[in-house]
């Protein structure tokens, strides 16, 4: 009975958090913040895990990517840049929805491929709603597809969304190989995806804007409010990308780069310090901490190892069936609670997945695709859709639950079965 303790206490603790955290009754980072005390203490006091080895178990790599990334973002807000891009897409659109739908569309998953979905969706959609305003359309279908697509768009780079960040901190990917491998599947989705959410919209997007002329009399220009401040940054995000593209031959790790990239911009810039860290999302970065702690935790009790032994026997059985149901069970998982709790808790089991003579490396792209598409399918599976419901809630029509589940389900259940098929003919190269 005694050996059994680590392995009860570890799961109660875990899965006790998980409902929590599923339930949003309480900030998830706090419950990640408890729940990784907990864990450390059950581990003191029934013998199956220490003080260092919780500290072992944060991945430093991804936390310093993403504060990297962040501190660049950070810098970049206030200058105006977004609101910029978006007041000049709204003129390139000379007021036709349809046209303005497909610009957004692209400028928003062209920014996520760079910045996490969320800080993407935070400083296009409100601009969004601006232009909708002035044009007299409703904002439903272009906050709607802005979500839906920057999703999408994010799963195509290693920096574009967390789960990528973990993954490929995880399984030593590369910025590369995210994009011989992740970005062509994406830009085939995305293109089916665009088209399905144009039909599904088709009945608003049919009218001109009897304001047109407005949105031409604006002018991007006036949008900055630090131009040379933006291109500095940008500048420092281009190199950035750059050194992304370059890591396996410079055999740097991407959060060097990342903070490198920051740690420049802070110079060049030298913005407020303490107006710029209240713009880090702190909250983003403990509660990954919080949740390593916890897995490194059921992982050290054995928890996992029944799962791993599980996964294990089905690879050897059939590589393909694997992937495919690892694909739509994270699909599936993703759309009614966050891909992040859910990638973390699988990354371990998959790592230690073992079959002679196999590389397990398809296993990993399916959870990456499995992620990223999984929170298309609800307003709650993905932050960046609570992100735009929360701001249409501000507009004459706001998004509702029955509308989301009538555009979003099936775009998300089209993106899995486009990539399942897509998954299946790529998996030599995946392997």
């Amino acid at each position: 009975m005694m050996t059994l303790l680590p392995t009860i206490v570890s799961a109660l603790v875990f899965l006790v958090c998980l409902v929590l955290i599923f339930s949003e009754r309480i900030h998830r980072t706090i419950i990640a913040m408890i729940g990784a005390v907990a864990m450390v203490t059950g581990g003191l006091l029934f013998g199956f895990y220490t003080e260092q080895q919780a500290v072992n178990a944060i991945d430093f790599n991804t936390l310093g990517l993403l504060f990297g990334m962040m501190l660049l973002v950070a810098m970049l807000e206030p200058t105006g840049f977004f609101e910029f891009l978006a007041v000049w897409v709204g003129k390139l659109s000379k007021g036709k929805a349809s046209s303005l739908l497909f610009l957004l569309a692209l400028v928003t998953s062209l920014v996520s491929m760079f910045l996490d979905n969320v800080t993407t969706v935070v400083l296009i959609a409100p601009v969004t709603i601006l232009i909708c305003e002035i044009l007299g359309f409703s904002p439903q279908p272009f906050l709607i597809a802005e979500a839906i697509l920057s999703n999408i768009g994010g799963i195509s780079t290693l920096v574009g969304d967390p789960p990528n960040v973990l993954i490929a901190s995880a399984a030593n990917f590369s910025f590369t190989d995210f994009i011989v491998h992740s970005f062509p599947l994406v830009v085939v989705v995305w293109i089916v995806c665009y088209g399905l959410l144009r039909w599904l919209f088709r009945a608003d997007l049919r009218d001109p804007s009897p304001n047109a002329e407005a949105i031409q009399s604006l002018n991007p220009q006036d949008a900055y409010t630090d131009q040379t401040g933006a291109r500095k940054v940008i500048v420092v995000i281009g190199v950035a990308i750059i050194l992304f593209f370059l890591e396996e031959w410079l055999k740097i790790r991407p959060a060097y780069v990342a903070l490198g990239a920051a740690s420049v911009a802070l110079v060049w810039l030298q913005p407020n310090i303490s107006e710029l860290l209240k713009r880090i999302q702190w909250e983003i970065l403990l509660f990954f901490a919080g949740l390593f702690v916890m897995i490194g935790g059921i992982q050290q009790a054995g928890v996992l190892d029944f799962f791993i032994d599980l996964t294990s026997r089905l690879v050897t059985l059939s590589p393909a069936l694997a992937g495919l149901l690892l694909l739509w069970l994270v699909a599936l998982l993703s759309s009614i609670v966050d891909n992040i709790p859910i990638t973390i808790t699988l990354i371990p089991i998959i790592q230690h997945i073992s079959v002679p003579g196999m590389n397990t490396s398809f296993l990993w792209w399916a959870l990456v695709f499995g992620a990223g598409l999984g929170g298309n399918g609800t307003i709650i599976g993905s932050t960046a859709n609570v992100v735009v419901v929360g701001l249409s809630e501000k507009t004459r029509l706001p998004i509702s639950s029955k509308l989301w589940n009538k555009r979003g389900l099936p775009v998300m259940l089209l993106s899995c079965v486009v990539v399942s098929i897509l998954y299946l003919l790529a998996l030599p190269t995946f392997s």
